[in-house]
């Protein structure tokens, strides 16, 4: 095989990436600014499933670039930090399930940091990693959508929705602490593969 070629910043999947991002604060003026929160919540579902429509691009077309692999994260976390805050804010969740989902983010940034500062070796994502991302992305606009502004009470579809939710939510976030744990011995090798690789040189 060839070595990866930079497909330059002017790529589909950078597109959606800033389209992502140019949308949150669309999402934040509905949920805040307006009495449309089922379409704020429509609107966080949409811009979670962008990350794989970003990545399928990217895959695809064979547009991987440098930019992309800074940006797509970078966006996803600022998603995800402004998602969690804001349906807390706004009720659809307790705060503390909020908090247990934006602490495993925090860390899971933090450490990506020191391991690449470190000069640990790339670590590939788990694929159940993917599902607890997955099943979290989808969690929190049911959770949002299963709210109602100015706490007006709920239909009964809300509340058949919100509860089948809770149990999609709670098995996703112990899911991904779980694998958070999971990536310890992958973590380990990568730092020392990639310190190994660094003396070779």
């Amino acid at each position: 095989m060839g070595s990866e070629v930079d497909a330059g910043w002017r790529t589909w999947a950078n597109l959606v990436t800033l389209v992502r991002l140019a949308l949150i604060p669309v999402f934040l003026w509905l949920l805040f600014a307006t009495d449309h929160r089922a379409w704020a919540a429509w609107l966080l579902g949409f811009l979670g499933a962008t990350d794989w429509i970003d990545g399928w691009l990217a895959r695809t077309f064979d547009q991987t670039s440098t930019v992309g692999k800074v940006l797509d994260p970078t966006a996803d976390r600022i998603l995800v930090m402004v998602g969690l805050v804001s349906v807390a804010i706004a009720g659809g969740v307790p705060w503390w399930f909020a908090g247990a989902t934006l602490a495993r983010e925090v860390l899971v940034s933090v450490i990506t940091i020191v391991l690449a500062a470190l000069g640990a070796a790339r670590i590939d994502v788990l694929w159940w990693g993917k599902v607890s991302t997955f099943m979290l992305m989808v969690s929190y606009p049911l959770f949002l959508l299963t709210t109602n502004a100015h706490h007006a009470p709920l239909a009964d579809w809300q509340h058949v929705v919100r509860d089948v939710t809770w149990v999609y939510g709670v098995c996703g976030l112990t899911l991904a602490w779980i694998v958070f744990f999971g990536y310890v011995k992958p973590a380990s090798r990568a730092l020392a593969t990639g310190r190994a690789a660094r003396r070779l040189k």
